[in-house]
């Protein structure tokens, strides 16, 4: 499959049809694969280390979608978190994804800069380093010093890559949209719902005025817990395309020394880590979409510092509450409640298994019950495999719960990486209970009390009248029951193209009958040896039922499958 550098402009090398023929290459050659084309439940495995051969080599899949450039780098990150979408083994090795290309060259950078801020660059920082301390496929960081002596880190988008992702995010919206129409699986799965979702954070996450909120707003959430911190955002040397921020040193999660172990006990890092977490996703309605090893350090006083936040998913509040619910019972060992809340806040399909799903459902909540404190099926797995379950039973989850699965799984493993004796269910269900008893004080609150005394107010003021208005259609017998779909104009579109199509059966019918009738009439003007008037007829008809029968074939589709909600 032909590949392109992952660091030129992609607008220079090819046109918007090339590049939907090799996007289309790409999934063509991996169509065979088992990539997006559901899960086979029975064989659906998350642990990387039982996993069986699949063919398409996910580790030839990942680099494939490197090749095709920033965006799918990007797209490979977020179909990590769809076990519903993507075979676990390609989940794995999604998860190994490398985002570190060549530096864009540092004239190139200057440029950015300072067409970004406004201003030359000596005149902003006394001090800016050429080479960058990290560099991905849409950014990469450089050290600077600024005039007051402080040292920041600046975050610096590469050139052209805007144009590149909102080309590439057009096409795959185009590609999803047919195959939302044109296959079971995408109305099954809602490819084009994925796509907008998708562009909507990516866009979002390349406009660092965004992620800069997000650091401000999270080093505010995370006030209470002294052990994290998060680097503030310079909000002067801020930009859409350039992002300064406070610079923190410390050590990979993953590299830290068994001596600073030795001096430093972790479980106070792992545990704060965790409940900051539950905190921001259940009390503050938002979910870190990337807490990996990589992003975490662990600082030189002992803290644990949080990067790279552009890419966060807001949650609303009911939603939210029914996440909070769910993850609290399987914590529990309360299947039922699982299942109840998995179907509440999902969509049933035309073809959902609620037997199956409620049977397996409470089988898996309850092993993970019986495994307390072990890894083989964490919170964050749990998590997956519910999602797996529920797609392959017919029930569409929420995006939510498979990100909040992710990211639980990403934090078990840096806390694990911290203190491989932390109990993380044991946190996990302590701090539920926590956030629990905060929602119900604040449900208490004064302002609540009053805004519900208020809803109740208006109920008892509207109360009587609407009964007196009821009683009295009732007693005039003027009651009438509308039904609504009888007015849709896809049903008056059908039974109009029901009756044409009678219609011009009839007549087709009938010009048969009538050429055969007048076959016998002899006449002088004939035509091929028949009589000319009844031939002419004939061929009429033949035309008016070919255009018949190709209308049927070409235009005529099937319903869409039946998809029922939960309640609100």
């Amino acid at each position: 499959m032909p590949s392109m550098p992952r660091d030129a402009p992609m607008t220079d090398q090819a046109s918007g049809l090339a590049r939907t023929a090799q996007i289309l290459s790409f999934l063509f050659k991996y169509r065979r694969a088992g990539v997006f084309t559901g899960l086979d439940l029975d064989a659906a495995n998350l642990d990387p280390a039982a996993m069986p051969e699949t063919e398409g080599k996910p580790e030839e899949f990942v680099d494939d979608l490197e090749a095709l450039g920033p965006t799918f780098v990007k797209v490979g990150q977020a179909l990590s978190t769809r076990p519903d979408m993507v075979p676990a083994p390609y989940i794995a090795a999604l998860e190994r994804m490398q985002d570190d290309v060549a530096p864009v060259p540092f004239e190139q950078i200057r440029a950015v800069v300072e067409d970004a801020l406004g201003v030359r660059l000596g005149s902003a920082f006394a001090q800016f380093e050429e080479q960058p301390l990290g560099s991905a496929s849409l950014a990469q960081v450089h050290r600077a010093t600024l005039r007051d002596g402080r040292m920041v880190a600046v975050k610096v988008q590469r050139p052209g890559v805007v144009e590149v992702v909102r080309a590439d995010l057009d096409t795959l919206a185009a590609l999803a949209g047919k195959a939302d129409r044109m296959t079971d699986l995408g109305r099954r799965l809602r490819f084009s719902d994925w796509v907008h979702e998708f562009r909507r954070t990516l866009l979002a996450e390349l406009d660092y005025r965004a992620e800069a909120e997000n650091l401000e707003r999270f080093g505010e959430h995370l006030r209470g817990y002294p052990e994290l911190v998060v680097p503030a955002p310079l909000w002067d040397l801020t930009a859409a395309r350039v992002l300064t921020m406070e610079l923190v040193a410390g050590t990979k999660v993953t590299e830290i020394s068994g001596l600073r172990r030795t001096e430093q006990s972790m479980v106070d890092l792992a545990s704060a880590l965790m409940r900051g977490y539950l905190d921001q996703v259940f009390v503050h309605g938002e979910i870190h979409a990337d807490p990996h090893p990589g992003n975490l350090l662990v600082t030189d006083d002992g803290r644990l510092a949080l990067f790279d936040l552009g890419m966060v998913a807001h949650v609303p509040p009911k939603l939210r509450e029914r996440l909070l619910k769910l993850l609290f019972a399987a914590v529990d060992g309360r299947g039922e409640e699982v299942v109840n809340e998995a179907i509440a806040m999902g969509t049933r399909l035309e073809d959902f298994d609620e037997e199956r799903f409620v049977r397996e459902a409470g089988q898996l909540v309850s092993r993970y019950a019986a495994h307390a404190g072990s890894q083989s099926l964490s919170e964050g797995r749990l998590m997956l495999e519910l999602v797996g379950l529920s797609t392959a039973c017919g029930l569409r989850t929420p995006p939510e719960l498979s990100l909040l699965g992710k990211t639980l799984l990403n934090l078990e493993q840096v806390a694990n990486a911290l203190d491989p004796a932390l109990d993380v269910k044991a946190v996990v269900e302590t701090h539920l209970e926590h956030v629990m008893r905060q929602r119900l004080k604040k449900s208490l609150s004064p302002s609540n009390i009053a805004s519900e005394m208020i809803e109740v107010q208006a109920l008892l003021r509207e109360a009587p009248r609407k009964v007196s208005d009821l009683l009295s259609l009732l007693a005039e017998n003027r009651m009438q029951v509308r039904m609504t779909g009888l007015e849709e104009s896809h049903l008056l579109e059908s039974l109009h193209k029901i009756a044409n199509r009678i219609s011009a059966g009839l007549v087709t019918a009938a010009l048969i009958v009538a050429s055969a009738m007048m076959m016998r009439v002899q006449t002088d003007t004939r035509l091929l040896g028949y009589p000319a008037i009844a031939l002419v007829l004939f061929l009429l008809a033949a035309g008016l039922g070919v255009a018949i029968v190709l209308s049927a074939m070409l235009r005529d589709r099937k319903p869409r499958p039946r998809e029922e909600r939960g309640p609100r």
